[in-house]
């Protein structure tokens, strides 16, 4: 029988994400939302602790191990913006066109060379509430903010994210690379 494991989100595509990154491993992913849990406050000042915030707050509240994320686009010419605040940059959370809007105008006098940004992600899995040894993970993937959206894929800042090694946005990408 496999371990349940709560993600710490209500997306249901997240859960799709993470049985497919780990279809070898003995466990069963669960939704906080179909145990009830809300979200928490995203308070932290980084990644890290965001994704901290949410794995304690699902593991309080079930019981059960947790596992949350925290995700972002930084850019360089932006000092790093939007950062941890990537999915309501343009104020509401989760309007990607706006958000993209915001980010094209911001950049709108920025040169293409010195368009550089990356996407963070961090996973935070606690085994309890009050773990005191979490397991962290953080990956970063660098590339460029292009002038223009390009691509139907992907989602958030996707048409905008030129990936250098494949000559083209992570909105053009083949989903089973």
């Amino acid at each position: 029988m496999s371990k349940p494991l709560i993600l710490a989100t209500g997306n249901p595509g997240k859960r799709a994400e993470f049985e497919i990154l780990a279809k070898q491993l003995d466990w069963r992913f669960v939704l906080q939302s179909a145990r009830g849990v809300e979200s928490v406050a995203e308070t932290g000042l980084s990644f890290v602790e965001n994704a901290l915030l949410k794995a304690r707050h699902a593991a309080r509240h079930t019981g059960w191990p947790a596992l949350a994320d925290d995700s972002g686009l930084c850019v360089d010419a932006l000092n790093g913006a939007p950062g941890i605040h990537s999915a309501r940059y343009a104020g509401g959370h989760g309007d990607n066109e706006a958000n993209i809007d915001r980010l094209l105008h911001e950049l709108s006098q920025v040169p293409e060379p010195h368009r550089g940004a990356h996407f963070v992600c961090v996973l935070a899995l606690v085994r309890h509430a009050d773990d005191q040894e979490p397991v962290l993970a953080e990956g970063r993937w660098p590339g460029r903010i292009l002038l223009q959206r390009h691509g139907a894929g992907g989602f958030g800042y996707d048409p905008v994210f030129y990936v250098p090694e494949q000559k083209c946005s992570s909105a053009e990408l083949n989903p089973d690379l």
